[in-house]
């Protein structure tokens, strides 16, 4: 793993000269660089990786001292992220995660499950994560979500992932975690809401069947997207097959976004993401 460097700043000439400049004067190795320019915005993104070691403090202000005043500058030391999960009674992302987690498939270490239901706590239990069951049922949205922060607090993750976490967040509840929170759903075309999505589909006779992952905002499932695919299904699919190929879509494309997210290769521009893959 390298140190990541994240910058978002107002475009200039010379930017990407200057920035490895900071770095070849230190002596460090430039593994990758990532650039865009968004020209209707007047914006500049930039991912540089490398190798060696300095005081990043002061690279951090070295680098800020050859850019524009309103440059945000992240430097990212090689560390795996924590991630709490959040899940109400399906299993199949919660139990890729784990799997990857277990294995180190990913740069991650899973710090809690937190449910809704206690449907899956035997299954965070064969992989020694902790479970808690924060029930529901009698509270108010706002009680429970503010039991729900308490744990999330507690953990101090760096990421959250919804996976398959079938509770209509409060406004309040997904700003206090912006850019920290990551979910997956399903998206079909036509769209089909509330109970029973994959049987409105059989009925419908839909022919493709996808994911989208993204990062929470108030605005529910309005927030930037990260990753996105689709499957093809056709007529010999009933409601069930339909439902199994909806899962592994959605398993892949949460994994992608992750994966993603937890290299740093995402930047949040307005309401939509930059990706350096």
């Amino acid at each position: 793993m390298e140190t990541v460097i994240k910058i978002a700043c107002r475009d200039k000439k010379g930017l990407v000269h200057k920035i490895t400049g900071v770095l070849f004067a230190k002596l460090l190795n430039v593994t990758q660089t990532n650039e865009f320019v968004d020209e209707p915005k007047d914006r500049f993104f930039m991912r540089v990786s490398f190798s060696g070691s300095t005081d990043l403090k002061s690279l951090t202000q070295e680098i800020e001292a050859v850019l524009p005043s309103d440059a945000k500058v992240e430097v990212i030391p090689p560390a795996k992220k924590r991630v709490l999960v959040c899940v109400t009674k399906e299993h199949h992302c919660l139990g890729d995660l784990l799997i990857k987690s277990q294995f180190e498939d990913m740069p991650f270490s899973i710090v809690g499950v937190v449910g809704n239901h206690a449907v899956l706590a035997p299954l965070c239990a064969q992989f020694s994560i902790p479970f808690t069951h924060v029930p529901a049922e009698g509270l108010t949205r706002e009680a429970h979500e503010a039991q729900l922060r308490l744990i999330i607090d507690a953990a101090n993750p760096d990421l959250i992932v919804l996976a398959k976490y079938m509770r209509i967040l409060t406004p309040e509840f997904a700003s206090a975690y912006l850019g920290k929170m990551i979910n997956i759903h399903h998206s079909f075309l036509p769209a089909f809401v509330g109970a029973n999505p994959y049987q409105q589909a059989f009925q419908r006779g839909v022919k493709i069947i996808g994911a989208t992952a993204h990062f929470v905002t108030d605005d529910l499932d309005e927030g930037p997207i990260i990753c996105q695919d689709v499957v093809s299904v056709n007529h010999s699919y009933d409601a069930k097959q339909m439902s199994k190929a909806g899962k592994e879509v959605e398993k892949s494309v949460l994994a992608k976004a992750l994966q993603l997210v937890l290299e740093d290769r995402v930047f949040i521009h307005e309401n939509k993401t930059i990706l350096f893959d």
